[in-house]
């Protein structure tokens, strides 16, 4: 297992950053000479290559980190259509189960991995299988979570959800990420302002719109990974 816990990269919605900000702290531990390590348990919207489904984001992880991880250690459950993966697997003839893809990313997680971090599909409870959801397979592997904040209206309610949710699951949110998928937001320092207010773990950065083109480096000076590295 990595020297501390992995970090469970979750967000208040689909398509509001969290592989781009997973990506971007991945950079700055890499910077500081840490040995890093990315899972992406399931992806839905993939599509077929020569060696089966691939998914972007999970390809943008594994450029990010710096271990000889194959595609499919990193992404095990790759669906094609881009729906719920509950339903994408049953259509596949696939069975989800928490604890099979709680026991491959520990076993992925191996000895001299310095920073892990393992990216949800969509937000915290987004289900598996009928009484199972992606929370279970963050708490199996004992990761602390880290919430991707998709700043756009509704967004107050979202994240107050979610870390709720997380703390009701037993888990520990480490810090929170207020990202821009939009290039503007009415009321958007206020919302800041709020969420600062009444999340109590850390705020690891406020990242503006930088364009659909960005790259995670670009992302990396409005973000703080100190708390993470911090923390045991």
């Amino acid at each position: 297992m990595p020297q501390r816990p992995p970090y469970f990269v979750t967000g208040t919605d689909t398509e509001i950053g969290k592989t781009f900000v997973a990506a971007a702290l991945l950079t700055l531990a890499r910077d500081r000479g840490l040995h890093c390590a990315a899972l992406k348990p399931i992806a839905a919207g993939c599509v077929r290559s020569d060696g089966g489904f691939v998914n972007d984001d999970a390809l943008r992880l594994i450029t990010a980190s710096d271990t000889d991880l194959d595609y499919r250690t990193v992404n095990p459950v790759a669906l094609e259509p881009p729906i719920a993966p509950h339903i994408a697997a049953r259509q596949a003839g696939i069975t989800l189960d928490a604890g099979e893809l709680a026991a491959h990313c520990l076993d992925a997680l191996r000895d001299g991995i310095d920073f892990a971090i393992v990216e949800g599909a969509g937000g915290w409870l987004v289900p598996l299988n009928e009484r199972e959801t992606l929370a279970d397979v963050c708490v199996g592997i004992g990761a602390r979570p880290v919430l991707v904040v998709g700043m756009k209206l509704g967004c107050l309610n979202h994240a107050l959800l979610t870390a709720a949710a997380i703390g009701e699951a037993g888990a520990e949110l480490a810090g929170w990420v207020a990202n821009c998928p939009t290039p503007e937001m009415s009321a958007f320092d206020e919302n800041v302002a709020t969420l600062r207010a009444r999340l109590t773990a850390p705020c690891l950065g406020v990242v503006p719109f930088l364009g659909t083109d960005a790259t995670p480096r670009a992302a990396c000076e409005h973000l703080d990974i100190a708390p993470l590295l911090a923390s045991r």
